[in-house]
């Protein structure tokens, strides 16, 4: 297992097998490369070439079967138990894309579906230490319901466990926003965010001990806790048809940089041209060497044609 953390302005491993070797180091990691860290460690190629010293090369013939990401906003950092962390600098913000299984259908997902869910006999309610929240305030309701998700995708996945054992590679993104909104009530000083705090780190615990068993310790766990979203790190869009300057900051007019797919361009051009030229050259050897009185049925159709008349 490789379990991995993102706290505010710090990315944090907080358990890895041997096949995922990551060094002690102060290096600054960019926040939009951590899904590419997520990919390398899986055995996955990147488009970009990752400069970064923290990930070194491990067991290539063991990776990791799933990546899960969680998401919480509202806060920069978590009280998390202490142990053998390895942390680095975080940059900028983390950008994750996923594609839900049809099996996370049933999954409740409307305020009123999380509301019903959440007073049902099997939910968390009966096991979480509530303490200063309530149970009739509809801030601290959003709140439990995301760690009722949490706990529904862990127990949807232990009644499919055929999704964890096939060859094809996982992702789980989720995004928790109920601590941001018990923030914004109460505010970050107050006992109730305070409660709110340690009981979702408990629950994130739990939640990554059970993707761990179920991927028989084989996944990697990646926890992003962001205090708000600052609109000038958000990227940008641009169109297909703005003209752009090859290497604006060189003044002598450089190329650009080959992509990943330079190689695979190259190698086609080169042979379609070889085994081009080479039909050219041997036509050419055959049509010079040719006997018209033998090997030409143009020649042998008028020689016929003169004989006969």
């Amino acid at each position: 297992l490789l379990v991995t953390c993102v706290l505010g302005n710090e990315f944090s491993i907080l358990r890895s097998p041997g096949s995922v070797v990551f060094r002690n180091g102060n290096w600054p990691i960019p926040g939009e490369r951590i899904p590419d860290v997520a990919a390398l460690s899986m055995g996955f190629s990147v488009k970009e070439d990752l400069s970064w010293p923290g990930l070194a090369v491990g067991n290539l013939f063991h990776r990791p079967r799933a990546t899960v990401m969680v998401m919480v906003k509202g806060v920069d950092k978590l009280a998390l138990p202490p142990g053998s962390v390895i942390s680095y600098p975080l940059e900028n913000r983390v950008y994750m894309v996923g594609k839900a299984n049809s099996v996370f259908e049933d999954l409740s997902v409307t305020l009123r579906q999380l509301r019903n869910r959440l007073f049902q006999e099997n939910s968390v309610l009966s096991s979480l230490p509530l303490n200063s929240l309530s149970r009739n305030n509809e801030v601290d309701l959003l709140f439990l319901s995301e760690l009722q998700v949490l706990h529904d995708i862990s127990s949807l996945l232990s009644r499919h466990k055929h999704l964890a054992k096939d060859h094809s590679p996982d992702l789980y993104s989720l995004e928790l926003a109920g601590l941001d909104e018990i923030g914004k009530r109460y505010g970050e000083d107050s006992e109730q965010f305070r409660d709110a705090s340690k009981i979702l780190v408990d629950a994130l615990q739990k939640f990554a001990d059970d993707m761990y068993n179920l991927y028989g310790g084989n996944a990697v766990v990646e926890l992003v806790t962001v205090k708000s979203f600052d609109t000038s790190l958000v990227r940008k869009t641009r169109t297909i048809l703005e003209a752009k300057q090859a290497n604006p900051a060189s003044p002598y007019n450089l190329a650009y940089k080959y992509n990943f797919e330079y190689s695979v361009v190259f190698n086609m051009v080169l042979w379609i041209m070889i085994a081009l030229a080479l039909a050219v050259i041997i036509t050419s050897y055959n049509i010079w060497n040719m006997d018209p009185g033998y090997d030409s049925i143009i020649y042998r159709m008028t020689n016929q044609k003169i004989r006969m008349d």
